[in-house]
């Protein structure tokens, strides 16, 4: 084919197969240097690794454990080291400009005047009741940054 792109480096790839130039087996869309599909066999390990494009894993991997590229069985490197672990943690400060509970920032009860809301956009910031003048009735609340954008009604 002409004007083929590897898909991963998104640099020409060449007009026919090749040592260095492959093609998934499935699509027969994707083409791709050997060097960037090795290097993403590397990062995704056996678990992960499949066609960028059509994502077919079963006839993919046979293909290219056959071209000899090397395939770790392994879990993929983005998961070592828990990188991504605080994406599942819940935010928990209060950012009013001012805090004013006793306990600090970090701290927060269950209900009352000192629980912590969660902008209800975002969740990306929080504030305690009090620190931002919200009556015991009000059951949500939205930050600075996404009050006015149009994603929730403002409660400050």
């Amino acid at each position: 084919m002409q004007d083929t792109t590897c898909i991963i480096c998104m640099e020409p790839a060449g007009d026919s197969r090749s040592y260095s130039t492959m093609v998934c087996p499935s699509c027969r869309h994707a083409w791709f240097h050997r060097a960037c599909i090795q290097g993403m066999a590397l990062r995704a390990g056996l678990r992960c690794f499949q066609c960028p494009l059509c994502r077919d894993r079963d006839t993919f991997l046979g293909e290219l454990f056959s071209m000899g590229i090397r395939i770790p069985d392994r879990s993929p490197m983005w998961e070592e080291n828990n990188a991504y672990a605080s994406l599942g943690g819940r935010h928990g400060s209060c950012d009013a400009s001012v805090c004013r509970y006793p306990r600090g920032r970090e701290q927060a009860e269950e209900a009352g005047p000192w629980e912590l809301l969660l902008c209800c956009s975002c969740a990306a910031q929080g504030t305690h009741r009090l620190c931002s003048n919200l009556s015991q009735s009000t059951t949500s609340w939205e930050c600075n940054a996404c009050a006015g954008e149009g994603t929730g009604p403002s409660t400050n």
